[in-house]
């Protein structure tokens, strides 16, 4: 579970055997510029370490990139596992190559918004200073394109 006293904290992480982190770099210097304490993961992670790094940084907020195609199979999981640590608390999101037709399975499982390609940096910082620590982010919906830069 987490509690956020003091900045608003974000990890932003790159799921999977995916190589490509310069959006996820991109993202996690502007979310830096504006304030947000930001714990950046590297490449290669796996769901179980993603989750971890968050629970143990008291993180209000996962940023995934994925890039990979695997977004479906990443995000379920770590949706999955938040719950199984009683940390479902920490606002999901993410961005990168992800079709529209998959958002809304996305959305379905508990992603409270994907970035699309193209997307302003400002764009992503508004939204995680409004949504991410958010006392309710269920149902919290998908809006417009947004994004990973590759």
């Amino acid at each position: 579970m987490t509690t956020t006293a003091g900045p608003l904290r974000v990890l932003v992480a790159k799921p999977g055997l995916d190589g490509h982190d310069r959006g996820a770099k991109v993202i996690a210097r502007a979310l830096r510029d504006a304030g947000v304490e930001v714990i950046y993961t590297g490449l290669h992670q796996s769901p179980e370490q993603i989750v971890e790094a968050a629970i143990q940084e008291d993180a209000a907020g996962i940023g995934l990139s994925v890039l990979s195609g695997a977004h479906l199979t990443l995000f379920a999981r770590v949706i999955e596992l938040l719950a199984r640590h009683e940390a479902s608390d920490i606002t999901l999101f993410g961005g990168g190559i992800i079709p529209e037709g998959d958002i809304p399975p996305l959305e379905r499982l508990g992603v409270a918004r994907i970035f699309t390609p193209g997307t302003p940096t400002h764009d992503v910082v508004d939204w995680v200073r409004t949504h991410v620590g958010a006392p309710s982010q269920a149902g919290a919906c998908l809006e417009g394109p947004a994004g990973d830069r590759a």
